[in-house]
């Protein structure tokens, strides 16, 4: 089923190509402007890298805001944009790894081996790692939920965009700096913050567990009721095990991600008579003019809805 697939989209890439002929004259025109053309695999990754390459950049992200970039199907116009690109930044620790979908696109955009423009912004994140039957030692993506990861991120960036792009190393050293300024304050608020929350009072449960290097960070110990959004998520085992620990460890923080089904936190919430306590961002930024529309908007937002929620 896998390989009807690959043909499958590579056979709508072939007709898109012929059949657009003249959007394909239109974008190359766009890229002859001089700016480089960017390809990031989801939305946090899209608002990093804009920070970072600025006025220099064209960009598109491939999963949407708001959708799970564990597991994107590709449009026609992801592979179009993929092959145009001059750099490609995904995040690597296994996040585009469901139904290896990243590495099809790179295949069809012909951008697969050591010399592709294809930089993994976890590069130098130590990684921590699944401990679900069936996926023991894979690696846990959600890196980025420390921000001291966001920083790392950042870097990365900056050093790919150099890189590709030497002509303009000053602006994106410049960029990067001040970007990364904003985001060591945030790591610091961070600190400061739940420094007043007791130890024995810093845990709390959510639907994924995407918070194992947040709770690494900042001393918390994050639980959950499925591991990974690669896995099945709100089996009545899963349900039955967490409900055991909230009662067990007599938790009373409740937090439900903007990117998954809420059906099963809710439950959880029924189950107990403990109120979700807010909403918090794991895999993807809020949509514009919304709560959380950049990473930064979207990690204050949830060192301040944790702080809230386990102290009021």
């Amino acid at each position: 089923m896998l390989k009807k697939n690959k043909f499958f989209i590579i056979s709508i890439v072939l007709l898109f190509l012929l059949a657009g002929c003249s959007s394909t004259e239109s974008d190359n025109s766009d890229a002859s402007d001089g700016k480089l053309q960017v390809v990031t695999t989801y939305s946090i990754l899209y608002d990093i890298v804009k920070n970072v390459g600025g006025d220099q950049i064209e960009l598109h992200s491939l999963a949407p805001i708001g959708s799970n970039p564990h597991e994107y199907e590709t449009l026609p116009l992801d592979v179009q944009k993929a092959t145009d690109a001059d750099i490609v930044f995904y995040n690597g620790l296994n996040l585009e790894a469901g139904n290896s979908w990243f590495e099809k696109l790179m295949n069809t955009a012909g951008k697969s081996g050591d010399s592709a423009p294809v930089y993994k912004m976890s590069e130098g994140v130590e990684p921590m790692y699944l401990t679900t039957e069936g996926k023991e030692g894979e690696e846990d993506p959600h890196a980025w939920l420390d921000v001291q990861n966001g920083i790392k991120y950042a870097e990365n960036a900056r050093d790919a965009f150099i890189e590709v792009d030497p002509d303009h190393k000053g602006e994106y050293e410049k960029n990067a700096q001040a970007y990364i300024s904003e985001l060591e304050a945030l790591h610091q608020k961070a600190i400061d913050q739940y420094s007043k929350i007791p130890k024995e009072k810093r845990i709390f449960v959510t639907s994924e567990g995407a918070f194992k290097y947040f709770s690494k960070a900042y001393d918390f110990q994050a639980e959950y009721i499925w591991e990974i959004n690669q896995e099945n998520q709100g089996t009545p085992s899963q349900i039955t095990q967490v409900l055991y620990l909230i009662d067990e460890k007599q938790i009373q923080g409740l937090f439900l991600e903007t990117s998954v089904d809420p059906r099963s936190m809710e439950m959880v919430a029924r189950e107990t008579g403990i109120d979700i306590k807010g909403k918090v961002f794991t895999d993807s930024i809020g949509k514009p003019g919304e709560d959380g529309d950049t990473y930064i908007k979207m990690m204050e937002w949830n060192i301040d809805t944790i702080y809230k929620g386990l102290t009021e």
